[in-house]
């Protein structure tokens, strides 16, 4: 089997996180050393000898001097379209050597059909067919620290900065950017602004100004134009303000910093994912089967039809270049949903918005989001201080679009937040609802959350007021909430626990033969415990989900023995906080440090509460505000729906949901039917998606199991997927 790394041509392609979905047992590279190394370790190059016939004969001369049937090609829609004309010329390309004398026919018989599929690396996000590429998770954060270390400065010395990000002919990565620093503007190429742009900038600088803010930040993808196709740079939107506002303005134009550093968490999963799907992909393949390119869609993992893909992509450019940008929007799919008016008329109803549980970074984004679109549909929006029992003691206030302004990139939780739950509460609370006369409650939390909603439906039967529609926005960074695949919060977490492994992995580089021991959080939910190990490559993860014994505990031990017989001699072992009442994190450290005594030395580390802290990630900013938009969405329809005569009565099971990501999509879900799926006594979910998973953090670590392919992916049609989407 190979492995390729391609670039594009004449574009940005290497970005973190390649190199994790990549494992060659004849390597000297242990998989453990490679999650947290940028880049791609096996090199990439533009090679334009291979765009020729010529250099595609070499190729697979090389290919079958080797014995290499299945190849699995890393790049963009260049690299991606040269695998599959590579494919395609196979036979004659055999045909060509064997007459020539560069292989013998016993050799082109062996190898008569090469199978091949694609993982798409980007940063730029601009493949269609997946939701994310790899590296364009990590470009995003290396983008949003920029943003954040300019956001100071700016507000210091009341500036506007014009940041410049990449973007040749995708906007993904400004759009992202701009929804997560909460920026006054964003210009992409996909949606070139109207012909009085200019004014309309300006006059949303000044609002802003006018509103109380010092600083201004307008985000710039490097391809962006206006409608006849003219660029629009950062040097003109700098000449612009400055000329007709005056106000002190710089550009910054962040290049390939875009494109280095360590790789996110996620990118780091994601590639693990791809990786493995891309191997079932080459295992499964025949002669028959169309050369495929592993994609994401929403939380799962698809198939694709390579050239189906790369010809949607080619359509976008196409598109684009004939000044069809509706059509070019449509085909981009739906990371473009932000650029859609909301299709609102103002009604009027009042909107209240808590946070529950313990703080989680990315709430207050969620919070901003729902606000600023709740304003947008004209209610008037109320702040919920110190969750349920601020609802209880009144500490309720109404809430501005300036007040939210700055909150998308803060940790914790502006509003406050606490565990408490409101069933002692019901006569304070249904007297708050009435005196401040609120229709409709968005609760932004954990699994309190969840438990507290559940208490107000069931008090609905004794106090009327209560009888409000309610939404449920997840966020805890256990992500132990039932109906949703991911929390907000549980990102920013994960790459906590992830960077600090890789500095504690750092510092056991120089002693050698060293086990460290880390506790992590999540109560009873293990997913912390198991995608940081996945991410960081720890060779074992302790969970409540997954039962483990002595015996398991003494297999580890010995598994780490041998490891340090190789070059990489140290160790790295995660336990979720609760997996086991008895064997604690300090029964494991004693455990290892006796029976790996004279082998290697142990060292523990309890995180703690740092992984509650931090500014979150752009994932996290991201999700937050898609979440805060669609249950502001859907409140405002279920109150029209459940208003009579001037009063909102709602007591249907339907009047009280949970938004959550559930595999390809974000729905809205009765919480009485998620009461059915939860073990309350552990406050997890009965099925968890991402145990599916744990099977590749004990492959990667070298372990001799076997994967189950039951739920692998089949191929479906990208025509079908987009239509789908715009719906």
């Amino acid at each position: 089997m190979g492995w390729v790394d391609g670039h594009r041509g004449g574009h940005k392609d290497r970005m973190g996180g390649w190199t994790q979905g990549w494992t060659d047992t004849r390597t000297a590279i242990h998989p453990p050393a490679i999650p947290p190394q940028g880049g791609t370790v096996i090199g990439s190059a533009r090679c334009q000898d291979f765009r020729a016939r010529e250099g595609r004969l070499r190729a697979a001369r090389n290919l079958v001097k080797r014995g290499i049937t299945n190849l699995c090609v890393i790049g963009g829609d260049g690299s991606l379209t040269g695998a599959d004309t590579f494919r395609a010329e196979w036979g004659g390309l055999l045909a060509d050597l064997v007459k020539t004398g560069g292989i013998t026919a016993e050799e082109a018989q062996r190898s008569s059909h090469l199978n091949i599929v694609g993982m798409v690396g980007s940063i730029d996000n601009d493949f269609c067919g997946t939701d994310m590429t790899i590296g364009t998770d990590s470009a995003l954060h290396r983008i949003i620290e920029i943003v954040d270390a300019i956001t100071t400065t700016a507000q210091s010395h009341q500036r506007t900065f014009v940041l410049e990000v990449m973007g040749r002919h995708c906007g993904y990565l400004a759009l992202i950017t701009a929804l997560a620093c909460g920026a006054d503007w964003v210009f992409i190429p996909e949606s070139p602004p109207e012909d009085d742009w200019e004014e309309h900038l300006c006059r949303r600088l000044t609002e802003t100004r006018d509103g109380g803010s010092r600083l201004n930040i307008i985000i710039v993808a490097e391809g962006a134009i206006d409608k006849h196709g003219k660029p629009i740079t950062s040097d003109d939107i700098k000449t612009l303000v400055v000329k007709r506002l005056g106000y002190d303005t710089r550009v910054t134009i962040l290049g390939h910093v875009q494109r280095g550093g360590t790789p996110s968490a996620f990118d780091r999963i994601l590639a693990s994912r791809m990786g493995v799907e891309a191997v079932m992909a080459l295992l499964e393949g025949t002669p028959e089967t169309p050369a495929c390119v592993v994609s994401l869609s929403g939380n799962q993992a698809v198939r694709l039809p390579l050239m189906e893909c790369v010809q949607v992509t080619k359509d976008v450019t196409t598109a684009m270049n004939e000044g069809r940008f509706e059509d070019a929007l449509k085909l981009r799919g739906r990371w473009v949903a932000p650029l859609c008016p909301c299709p609102c008329t103002p009604i009027g109803y009042t909107v209240a918005v808590m946070n529950v549980g313990a703080p989680a970074a990315g709430m207050n984004a969620a919070v901003r989001a729902t606000v600023r679109i709740g304003l947008i549909h004209g209610h008037r929006m109320l702040a919920v201080h110190d969750g349920f029992e601020g609802l209880a003691f009144g500490l309720v206030e109404e809430i501005s679009w300036n007040a939210v302004g700055s909150w998308t990139g803060l940790g914790g939780s502006k509003l406050g937040t606490k565990r408490t739950l409101p069933k002692k509460y019901f006569e304070e609370i249904s007297a708050n609802i009435i005196k401040f006369g609120i229709h409709g409650l968005i609760i932004i939390g954990g699994f309190e959350a969840f438990t507290g909603c559940l208490e107000l439906v069931e008090g609905r039967a004794r106090f009327e007021e209560l009888c409000i529609p309610l939404c449920i926005i997840p966020a805890t960074v256990s992500n132990n909430v039932p109906g949703s695949d991911f929390s907000i919060g549980a990102d920013t977490a994960l790459n906590t626990i992830t960077n600090t492994c890789d500095l504690i992995k750092q510092s056991a580089a120089g002693t050698k033969r060293r086990v460290f021991i880390i506790e992590t959080m999540g109560g009873f939910c293990g997913y912390l415990a198991t995608m940081a190990g996945m991410a960081a490559g720890a060779d074992a993860a302790y969970i409540y989900e997954e039962p483990f014994t002595s015996r398991d505990l003494q297999a580890n031990v010995d598994h780490l023995i041998e490891k340090m017989k190789t070059t990489v001699k140290r160790g790295l072992v995660l336990r979720n906080e609760c997996c086991n009442e008895n064997y604690t994190t300090d029964f494991i450290y004693n455990l290892y440090s006796e029976e790996g005594k004279g082998v290697f030395d142990c060292r523990k580390n309890v995180l703690g509460h740092m992984q509650q802290g931090g500014s979150p990630t752009p994932f996290d900013r991201n999700f937050g505000t898609k979440m805060g938009a669609k249950a502001v969405a859907w409140i405002t329809g279920k109150i029209r729906e459940c208003s009579r005569h001037g009063r909102i009565f709602a007591n249907t099971a339907d009047s009280a949901c949970l938004l959550g990501m559930r595999k390809r999509s974000l729905v809205f879900q009765p919480i009485a039917e998620l009461r059915q799926q939860t073990d309350f006594e552990h406050r997890i979910p009965k099925e968890q998606w991402w145990l599916r998973l744990r099977p590749i953090l004990k492959i990667l670590a070298k372990y001799n199991i076997e994967l189950d392919t039951s739920e692998t992916a089949h191929l479906e049609h990208l025509t079908h997927k987009v239509s789908q989407e715009n719906l």
